[in-house]
């Protein structure tokens, strides 16, 4: 089965993450979940901003990158949110990746200074009204680098949720958390 490299979002590694992890888990594939926040949970969006900023987004990229240094090369490389950041760097830049996961965020692919590899298959999940997703600039990243990717599927969800498929926070929506995950679970058993 597939490894994956699963960077958590904002409010740190929440019960909600935990649990998507272990889903992935069940279906047969080893996930390794890299602690950005040493530990540390918050209980909003804005705390975890909070504590972001005080981190350094920079720093905490960083971390995510040396995270995937002990494994190996041929990883899928997934995150939500913030933790797409990470996901994202390391698909576009690290040799061997099989392919990426973004869970509502997009950076453009010139934020890491290449373009998109020809053929690394990419699934992004977003809501269509996510402030954060839809209306930050995530939603048109996420269109541009679907359509330069060979193999790049967008899923958009109805609703205006961020973390929708966290199941330990208030924005959990139960039937978009289902989608997402079939989807991922699909995504990653022809990988």
């Amino acid at each position: 089965m597939t490894e994956v490299l699963l960077f958590h979002h904002v409010q740190g590694q929440t019960a909600g993450f935990h649990d998507f992890a272990e889903q992935v888990r069940r279906a047969g594939h080893t996930v390794h979940t890299p602690d950005l926040f040493d530990g540390r949970t918050f209980a909003t969006l804005d705390d975890g901003l909070s504590h972001a900023r005080e981190v350094g987004f920079a720093t905490l990229l960083e971390r995510g990158t040396r995270a995937a240094d002990p494994l190996p090369a041929e990883l899928v490389y997934a995150g939500f949110s913030l933790g797409v950041m990470p996901a994202q760097k390391l698909a576009q830049t690290r040799p061997g990746a099989l392919g990426a996961l973004f869970f509502e965020a997009c950076v453009p692919p010139s934020e890491f200074g290449t373009s998109w590899p020809d053929d690394l298959p990419v699934q992004i999940h977003g809501m269509d009204a996510d402030p954060s997703f839809a209306g930050e600039g995530d939603l048109d990243a996420a269109r541009d680098l679907v359509a330069s990717a060979k193999r790049g599927e967008l899923f958009l969800y109805p609703g205006d949720r961020h973390l929708f498929s966290d199941s330990s926070l208030p924005t959990y929506d139960p039937e978009a958390a289902a989608l997402l995950t079939q989807r991922t679970l699909a995504f990653l058993a022809v990988i």
